[in-house]
């Protein structure tokens, strides 16, 4: 994979597949004791079915066995490749879809949401949007405020995961430009400065809202369909 590229990849997630044993087996003691812990057995299917896949897409990327790669994760959670530090990967799942995105010397996160109503819409936003954002996405249409949600929500789930932090950081802290929704107003301090960090949107398809945030201007992001 060449230095300038972010590879996405995109899959379906398949509750019927035959394939659970192969999968299982190139999980790690630690991926499989995590799955052990998931009760449901449609979740625990998603879990093993989408983390052998990366595992299949990374063993593509750095030419090694699946179950050798070694996958090591920081304090708070992200994973990454000790034996490959220049590589970054991030994951990302909603009820039938998959995105994996891998790239090289950069910090990277990724997120899918399926496009759908939400009963506690005015809640979310209440809880996880700033002050600027409440005001303009309130006085949007109906149609309209479901799509910016989506752009909104994505663009701070990727944002926090690009970061190592997750949403500890305040998904209220991480601001969209109303007037630029592919740069942030403000985001917390610790993150450096705005102009430091770029969104790219992914086409997934009408069901689906995708976003792509990075510390890196000189990406360009390529998809890819797993069958």
């Amino acid at each position: 994979m060449a230095m300038d590229f972010v590879d996405v990849w995109q899959g379906c997630i398949n509750q019927e597949s035959d394939d659970y044993s192969r999968a299982w087996s190139v999980l790690d003691t630690a991926e499989q004791a995590q799955a052990h812990k998931i009760t449901s057995a449609v979740r625990h299917k998603e879990y093993v079915q989408i983390h052998a896949q990366l595992r299949y897409t990374l063993a593509n990327t750095i030419q090694q066995a699946p179950e050798k790669i070694v996958i090591n994760k920081t304090a708070t959670g992200k994973p990454y490749l000790a034996d490959y530090p220049d590589l970054v990967f991030n994951i990302s799942h909603t009820t039938d879809l998959f995105l994996i995105a891998i790239a090289k010397n950069c910090q990277l996160g990724i997120d899918v949401e399926q496009r759908r109503s939400r009963l506690n819409l005015n809640g979310l936003v209440s809880k996880c949007f700033s002050e600027e954002e409440q005001t303009y996405w309130r006085q949007l249409a109906d149609v309209e405020q479901l799509s910016i949600f989506y752009k909104y929500w994505t663009r701070k789930e990727a944002f926090v995961k690009a970061t190592g932090q997750g949403i500890v950081l305040g998904l209220n802290q991480c601001v969209i430009d109303a007037n630029n929704i592919n740069q942030f107003l403000s985001i917390p301090k610790q993150c450096t400065a705005v102009n430091d960090w770029f969104v790219y949107d992914l086409d997934v398809g009408e069901q689906h809202v995708a976003a792509l945030v990075t510390d890196q201007a000189r990406f360009v992001v390529r998809q890819f369909r797993l069958v």
